[in-house]
C-alpha cells in the first residue's frame, strides 16, 4: 500500500470506531481480515495511525474546527503531530489511486493556522469534563497524570504462574524465545515486556502451558492487598475475565505452597486448600474442593463470562466454583457471614486503562460517571454482606476518578461501620511484594487506600481500599 492509501485506510478505520463500540484493537483486526492484500507492515502503519489519533482526539478536533470525522482527524495528526507542511500534505491527498481525496480550502486553512493558545483540557488530551475530577484528586499534577494516560505505548506485564515455574526460569524462557524483559519494581512475580515491537504472547509455549499470564502489575498488586492463605474461603464478586481471580489463587500458593518439581510425573494442581494430587492415569484435572477446607468462588452477572474463566483456569491448574449472579446479587445465599476474603472488582469507567484503550476516553459521558458510581455502591454493600468477622474485604477500580472511588468508598464506610479499615502497608502481603515495593507503595498510600496511575506507579490506573469486618 502507498503512504496515501494506509491515511485512507486509517480514517476509515477512526470513523468505524467512532460508529461502534467495538476496542480499536477489534476494529483493526477486522479490518485486516477484510483486506488480505495489506501486509504486515501496512497494517502496522496503519494501526499506528489510527492509535496516534486516538491518543490526541482532543486537540485534533479542536484544531480542525470540531470535526470529529476520520479524515479530518487524519489531516490534522500529520500537521500537529507529524509537523508535515501544508505542501506534504496535499502531496498525501491527491486523489490519486486508493489515497484520500485533495484538501478544501476549510481543511488547507485549519493546518496553515497555529493552535498555540489550546484550553486545560485539549492540550491534556483528556474529555473536558473529567478534569475538574482530575483538578480535585491530583491538585497541581493534574496535567502530568492526564499525560499518562495518553503515553504511545504502554508496556506489558505478564505474571508468574508459582504452580508451574519460578520467575528465573521463565525469564530464560523468553530469552530462548527472543524476548527481553525486565522485573516489575514491585510484584515479586511480575515480569515487562517492551510494548515495541509488540510481542505475541499468546503464542509463547509458557503462556499456552499456563506457566505465564498477561496481568498489569497494578492489577497483580490490588490481588495482593486481598491476604489469601491456603485453606481460605475466596470470593471475587465481579471475577469478568477470571485474570484476578487466577491472582488471588496465585497469592495463596506464593503464601504457602511450594513448587513441585513435575518432571515426567503429571503436575499436581493447586487449590486454596492446598495440593491436589492428579488421577492416576491420563491427563491430570483440578479436582474440586472440599467445602469447609477452603473454597475459590468466582461470581459474575454474565454467564459468558463465566464460561470464558475455565479454560484459563484449565489451563493455570487452579480450581474455582463458579456462580452466576441474579441480578439483585443472588446465588451465594449459602456462604452469607462465611468468606475470609470477598474481592470487589467492581464495574468501572476504565479511565484506568486509557493508555491502551483511548478510545474509551472519548466514549464516555457524565452519565456514565454516575451510573457506575450508584452500581458501585449496591454492589459493594451486597458482597459484604459475605464477610465474616474478621474477614477482609477488598474494594477495587480500573478508574482514575473520585467519583468512582473516593466517593464510593466513603458512602460504604458511612452505611457500614463495622467494617474497620487496614492500612495498606499491612494488607501488602510480603509473599508477592518485593520489599522496596512494598516501602514505596505504603507511602503512596493513604492509609487503607491506594491510588496507582501510569504517571505515580508506571502501571494501569487503579484504586483499592481494604477492610476487615468487625469481629
Amino acid at each position: 500500500m502507498t503512504p496515501a492509501a494506509r491515511l485512507a485506510a486509517a480514517a476509515a478505520i477512526i470513523d468505524r470506531i467512532s460508529a461502534g463500540k467495538a476496542p480499536a484493537e477489534a476494529v483493526l483486526k477486522t479490518w485486516g481480515t477484510e483486506n488480505r492484500y495489506a501486509g504486515s507492515k501496512d497494517r502496522r502503519a496503519i494501526a499506528d495511525q489510527v492509535y496516534k489519533v486516538l491518543r490526541a482526539r482532543g486537540r485534533l478536533v479542536w484544531a480542525m474546527g470540531g470535526r470529529e470525522d476520520g479524515r479530518a482527524l487524519v489531516i490534522g495528526a500529520l500537521s500537529l503531530i507529524d509537523g508535515l507542511s501544508v505542501e506534504e500534505i496535499e502531496t498525501l491527498h491527491s486523489g490519486d489511486g486508493y489515497g484520500p481525496k485533495p484538501l478544501s480550502k476549510q481543511e488547507r486553512a485549519r493546518i496553515s493556522a497555529t493552535a498555540d493558545d489550546l484550553p486545560g483540557w485539549v492540550a491534556a488530551g483528556l474529555p473536558e469534563f473529567v478534569i475538574e475530577d482530575f483538578k480535585g484528586t491530583f491538585g497541581d499534577r493534574w496535567a502530568e497524570e492526564a499525560a499518562g494516560l495518553m503515553v504511545p505505548r504502554a508496556p506489558i506485564d505478564l505474571r508468574i504462574n508459582a504452580a508451574k515455574a519460578t520467575v528465573e526460569e521463565v525469564e530464560a524462557e523468553l530469552r530462548e524465545a527472543g524476548l527481553s524483559s525486565a522485573r516489575t519494581p514491585w510484584s515479586a512475580w511480575g515480569l515487562r515486556l517492551s510494548a515495541e515491537p509488540p510481542p505475541n504472547v499468546q503464542a509463547l509455549e509458557a503462556f499456552k502451558a499456563g506457566r505465564i499470564e498477561i496481568q498489569d502489575e497494578g492489577s497483580q498488586i490490588v490481588c495482593w492487598l486481598a491476604g489469601v492463605r491456603p485453606g481460605m474461603t475466596v470470593v471475587d464478586y465481579c471475577a469478568g475475565g477470571g485474570g484476578k481471580t487466577l491472582g488471588l489463587a496465585m497469592q495463596g500458593l506464593a503464601a504457602g505452597a511450594s513448587r513441585v518439581e513435575a518432571a515426567s510425573e503429571p503436575e499436581r494442581v493447586w487449590t486454596p486448600t492446598g495440593w491436589v494430587d492428579p488421577p492416576a492415569a491420563g491427563k491430570p484435572k483440578p479436582a474440586p474442593i472440599a467445602q469447609g477446607e477452603g473454597r475459590l468462588i468466582a461470581c459474575d452477572v454474565v454467564q459468558k463470562r463465566l464460561d470464558n474463566i475455565r479454560p484459563r483456569l484449565a489451563r493455570a491448574g487452579v480450581e474455582a466454583e463458579l456462580i452466576h449472579l441474579g441480578p439483585n446479587g443472588g446465588g451465594v445465599e449459602d456462604i452469607v457471614g462465611m468468606a475470609d476474603v470477598v474481592f470487589v472488582d467492581a464495574p468501572c469507567t476504565g479511565s484506568g486503562t486509557w493508555r491502551r484503550r483511548p478510545e474509551d476516553a472519548w466514549r464516555l459521558k457524565p452519565e456514565d460517571v454516575d451510573r457506575m458510581h450508584s452500581l458501585q455502591t449496591a454492589i459493594l454493600a451486597r458482597a459484604a454482606k459475605l464477610v465474616k468477622p474478621g474477614g477482609r474485604l477488598v474494594y477495587v477500580t480500573c478508574s482514575m476518578l473520585r467519583v468512582e472511588n473516593e466517593a464510593t468508598v466513603d458512602a460504604f464506610e458511612e452505611d457500614h461501620p463495622g467494617f474497620v479499615p487496614v492500612a495498606i502497608v499491612e494488607a501488602l502481603s510480603s509473599d508477592a511484594i518485593t520489599d522496596p515495593g512494598r516501602a514505596r507503595l505504603g507511602a503512596l498510600a493513604q492509609g487503607h487506600r491506594l491510588r496507582m496511575s501510569p504517571a505515580s506507579t508506571d502501571t494501569d490506573g487503579f484504586f483499592a481500599a481494604v477492610y476487615e469486618r468487625a469481629r
